[in-house]
């Protein structure tokens, strides 16, 4: 009895030493943990690019805009309208003089025209500046058929004296895309032609990013000349695909480790509530022999404390980290376009390549955004027009090799006549210059063969049209109260060959005027 009565303390001051689960004392807590949950972990292509810039210059005043033809970019026509803008957004618009602040600057724009910003859906300017040397073209990592991975930003070069003169065109947004050697070439980026030192400051902030593609001669000439795949258009399609299924199997393998991390953070939760409840039970039981006097209770405590003794509880810990998959830079890129995250631009001339670029995306699952260059578009204006796809290309440059020569002059007017989304792209550090000629071209050509439609229509081309293809509808490529003040004042009709840019506002911060050029951006040509 007295062995009895003292050994239940003889017990404890043993565990003291090397057993804590024999210590008398307060209750412990017990923290409920879980493990950290996967679903708040996302893949890393759909994390937003959020180091994107919103505009730092500033709009000094309010700009009202009186007496000008207005063509909004949708077609619609103001013949004697008002603009205003301010804080670098439309704020009203319509017939008559309008009204503004008596701070605005008042500008009387009678016989002039106003149009939205011209938008470029393919440009290669900052990435192959001028003068053209070997030294800074970037815009072709002609090392590999598919190189998904490259982005176009990390190689503009906001200095190009490009820049400026497609500002002067009356040209305020446009697509940078990787060139065209591979099938898969890279990343592009949506630049707002504002003046800033670095591409980044340039980015259209909230722009989607656009993924190149390529089909036809270029690729495989580029690799079959040097005895790679692809060399023919077979090998193109095969590494297309091929792409796809890696980015394909990358979401999978994504798709899984949520999964399963969602299992262990649901297996460890549990094991630790078990682990909770017999830590408290055992603590209660501790807490009730303190009490006790009698013989028999005091026996019972003991025959606890040794089966304790036996069944040391251990206290479950976090499991390992699982790694998610590894990076690839390239499968990301793709995984994104079959999200929807990043928009596809292929670089098509003939209509069998598109054709079997559709049958190609239709099997993964994706939706083109626009054919670049489409010169065979025509052919399949119908089906292009009911899938909703942009066919960006020229107004009649053609025959340079030979998938382009069955282009022909018609074929924006035609493909506009279907019902489709035509754009005039320039692909030209020269042709971007014009684009408002380029679009008044493709008019003239499809009026000239009889094909009914309207002239207002054509502006939509440099404007609407490519802001769609870009996924930038919302905020440019037309005249509407809420939408950046991107904004051409011209001499006239801007599908007149007399016509040109006197004045360029971009975010309503005045960047172009004819008769004050100012100093330019590019280090080759500062003003003294």
């Amino acid at each position: 009895m007295l062995l009895a009565r003292f050994s239940l303390p003889l017990l404890l001051s043993a565990a003291a030493c090397g057993a804590p689960t024999a210590q008398l004392g307060p209750p412990p807590k017990v923290t409920p943990r879980t493990l950290p949950h996967a679903a708040a972990r996302q893949p890393p292509w759909l994390a937003d690019e959020t180091d994107a810039a919103e505009p730092t210059a500033r709009q000094p005043q309010a700009v009202l805009v009186r007496g000008a033809r207005l063509l909004l970019g949708d077609g619609r026509v103001i013949e004697r309208g008002f603009l205003l803008f301010a804080d670098g957004k439309i704020k009203s618009l319509g017939s008559g003089d309008g009204s503004a602040p008596a701070s605005a600057r008042v500008l009387d724009a009678r016989g002039k025209v106003v149009t939205p910003g011209l938008i470029d859906t393919h440009s290669h300017i900052g990435v192959y500046p001028v003068p053209q040397a070997l030294a800074h073209q970037d815009g072709n990592e002609a090392t590999s058929p598919v190189t998904a991975g490259v982005r176009a930003l990390d190689a503009f070069w906001a200095q190009d004296p490009a820049i400026e003169r497609a500002v002067a065109g009356g040209v305020t947004t446009l697509q940078v895309l990787p060139g065209s050697a591979n099938l898969v070439g890279g990343r592009a980026v949506t630049i707002k032609l504002r003046r800033a030192t670095t591409g980044n400051d340039m980015r259209f902030a909230g722009a989607p990013a656009g993924l190149k593609m390529a089909c036809g001669e270029n690729p495989k000439r580029v690799y079959g000349e040097r005895k790679q795949t692809p060399s023919t258009r077979m090998g193109n399609l095969a590494a297309q695909r091929e792409a796809f299924l890696a980015a394909a199997k990358l979401r999978e393998a994504w798709r899984t480790w949520r999964d399963n991390d969602t299992r262990r953070s649901d297996e460890f939760g549990k094991k630790r509530a078990e682990y909770a409840a017999k830590r408290q039970e055992r603590s209660a039981r501790r807490s009730w022999c303190r009490t006790q006097t009698e013989a028999k209770k005091r026996r019972q405590c003991e025959a606890w404390e040794r089966d304790w003794a036996k069944d040391e509880l251990e206290e479950p810990q976090i499991p390992p980290e699982v790694l998610p998959p590894d990076r690839d830079l390239g499968a990301e890129t793709i995984a994104a376009v079959l999200d929807g995250k990043i928009l596809l631009h292929i670089h098509c001339y003939r209509a069998d390549d598109m054709t079997r670029m559709l049958a190609l995306t239709d099997e993964m699952g994706v939706k083109v955004r626009s054919f670049h260059h489409a010169l065979e578009a025509y052919k399949i204006r119908g089906e292009l027009a009911r899938r909703n796809i942009a066919v960006s290309t020229w107004a009649d440059w053609w025959g340079f090799k030979l998938e382009a020569y069955d282009g022909i002059p018609e074929n924006i007017a035609l493909v506009a006549s279907a019902g489709g989304r035509p754009v005039v792209h320039s692909d030209s550090a020269e042709g971007i210059q014009r684009l408002n000629q380029e679009a008044a071209k493709a008019l003239y050509s499809g009026i000239h063969s009889g094909i009914a439609i309207d002239p207002s229509r054509a502006i939509t081309w440099v404007t609407q049209n490519p802001a769609w293809a870009l996924g930038i509808e919302d905020r440019v490529g037309t005249l509407a109260a809420g939408k950046d003040a991107d904004v051409v004042i011209w001499s006239g009709d801007p599908l007149s060959v007399y016509a040109r840019a006197e004045l360029v506002f971009i975010d309503g911060v005045l960047r172009f005027d004819s008769k004050s050029p100012g100093p330019h951006s590019s280090d080759y040509e500062a003003a003294p």
